[in-house]
């Protein structure tokens, strides 16, 4: 099955590493940035820059104008993908991980399926061995795949897109699905620029109330077990309770 993997890249020029283990992937940059990446990857689709600044509009963007029907959105700083063998985690290699993209499209297509992805852990308790598949998961950001899927990502909440986007498909189709088996790493809460440029406590919990607000507070939910009132924290990342029978 013909698929194209790309993944759109701000302000890390120096800072993308993604093709270094999958070499087949496609950076996305706007044409300001244009010479920040020559000389990093032979493979680089420039964009104009009304395109960018959004990590929504671009991924919509190159679903609009990709030759493919079948497309994996990559993160610029993945560092591999893994599975678990029993205790030991074993990292696929570039071959081994477009074999995997293979496999996955082909499962996608023949389930019927229009959005899927990977274990957003990677660490061993997130993994369990008699539930290798998903079909009404959260599939985070850093590995998105999409299979002639209609449906575009809401550039109002380009902070909570993975959530919005999976339950935008599991609202229509009823199903998704998330090879559990598999995992991926990426630094994405280290490196500058990308999402960090524009990314604050502040506005994550307005981007958090606005996913709330548009699916609902039954099925957006948030951690409130630190009731402690001498220190209080915040949770960021929303919690899925999706009405759906499924896995």
């Amino acid at each position: 099955m013909n698929f194209g993997i790309y993944a759109p890249s701000y302000k890390r020029g120096h800072l993308c590493k993604t093709h270094k283990y999958i070499p087949e992937v496609t950076y996305v940059v706007r044409e300001s940035e244009k010479a920040d990446y020559d000389g990093v990857h032979d493979n680089i689709w420039i964009v104009p820059d009304s395109a960018q600044g959004n990590l929504c509009r671009i991924r919509n963007y190159i679903l609009d104008n990709a030759p493919e029907d079948n497309i994996v959105l990559l993160d610029d700083d993945i560092n591999f993908l893994g599975r678990w063998n029993g205790n030991v985690q074993a990292k696929l290699s570039g071959t081994e991980a477009l074999n995997m993209i293979q496999e996955g499209m082909t499962l996608a297509e023949d389930l019927g399926v229009v959005f899927w992805g990977l274990n957003c852990l990677s660490d061993k308790g997130a993994f369990r061995e008699y539930t290798p598949f998903g079909t009404c998961q959260y599939i985070g950001g850093p590995f998105q795949a999409h299979c002639k899927n209609p449906l575009r990502y809401d550039e109002k909440i380009y902070l909570k897109e993975d959530y919005d986007m999976t339950l935008q498909v599991l609202n229509r189709y009823r199903k998704n699905l998330r090879l559990n088996m598999y995992h991926y790493s990426c630094d994405q809460a280290t490196l500058s620029g990308g999402c960090a440029d524009y990314r604050s406590i502040a506005r994550e919990m307005e981007h958090n109330d606005m996913l709330r607000k548009k699916w609902g507070s039954s099925i957006v939910k948030f951690d409130k077990s630190n009731k402690s009132k001498k220190i209080k924290t915040y949770d960021i990342n929303p919690i899925l309770k999706i009405p759906i029978t499924g896995v």
